[in-house]
């Protein structure tokens, strides 16, 4: 495709060839392939260093996603993770998918100084440590590790909670009712152990996710440190303004 590359413009070739391939990607379909790293080099005439940035800059503003060993794809509408308390299966089929999980191991552990101050208790307590792989509609979104007192729920050791909610779980075997929780988010990238378990390249944004949530006595239930695959996620909440705002700004 000759004419597409202007030196005289002053941005770089790379971001000129993001901006053709994005014309590109317009009339594709999400879901569907565009053409290999060889093949643009050729029909653009660049180096593969410049088609790889393009693309990654394409990747990074989620106009393109990759499948580990699988190629680059016009990416698919993000799934909207909203702020609130829910779990992941609640959020799954509200959105018409199919939820489910892989378990990835569960053990007992003795909390450290810092599970002991999420969960409020000593120490050397031991604590159920429960690892899963979330899926939707059969494809890895996220990995969940969940820590609660073994002590209080110790069938959850003997549980299969394959394809089943744990709040669900919890609440019809134990009675316990979740009533609010604090959580932060961070970016992140995965590394290579978690991107081959969310199938994914070695990289892929991320946002890591802690969250302590409580029963209605406001006692700590569990604490869970989750990675939703970036490529797949936006987070979205609604923000009010503080009463003190609007009385003072009706003050001006």
């Amino acid at each position: 495709m000759a004419g597409w590359y202007d030196p005289s413009n002053g941005v770089p070739k790379y971001r000129q060839l993001q901006h053709v391939l994005e014309e590109m990607i317009a009339a594709l379909r999400p879901g569907e392939a565009i053409p290999p790293e060889r093949e643009l080099e050729q029909r653009f005439g660049v180096s593969r260093v410049t088609v790889r940035q393009a693309l990654h800059q394409l990747v990074l503003a989620g106009r393109l996603e990759r499948g580990q060993g699988k190629g680059t794809f016009v990416a698919r509408p993000k799934l909207e993770q909203g702020l609130a308390l829910t779990s992941f299966s609640e959020e799954m089929l509200q959105r018409g998918m199919r939820p489910g999980s892989r378990m990835l191991g569960v053990r007992t552990v003795a909390a450290t100084t810092d599970l002991a101050g999420f969960l409020d208790c000593q120490v050397g307590q031991p604590l159920i440590e429960l690892r899963r792989l979330r899926l939707a509609d059969g494809e890895p979104m996220a990995l969940e590790t969940v820590y609660l007192s073994a002590e209080r729920f110790p069938s959850l050791l003997e549980a299969d909670l394959t394809d089943r909610s744990l709040y669900a779980w919890l609440s019809e075997r134990y009675g316990v009712e979740l009533a609010h929780a604090r959580q932060t988010i961070e970016a992140t990238v995965l590394g290579p152990d978690e991107a081959r378990l969310l199938e994914v390249p070695v990289g892929t944004p991320a946002f890591r996710l802690e969250r302590v949530s409580y029963d209605r006595r406001d006692v700590p239930i569990e604490l869970v440190r989750s990675l939703y695959r970036g490529d797949r996620y936006k987070l979205h909440a609604r923000l009010e303004r503080p009463r003190f705002g609007a009385e003072r700004a009706g003050q001006r």
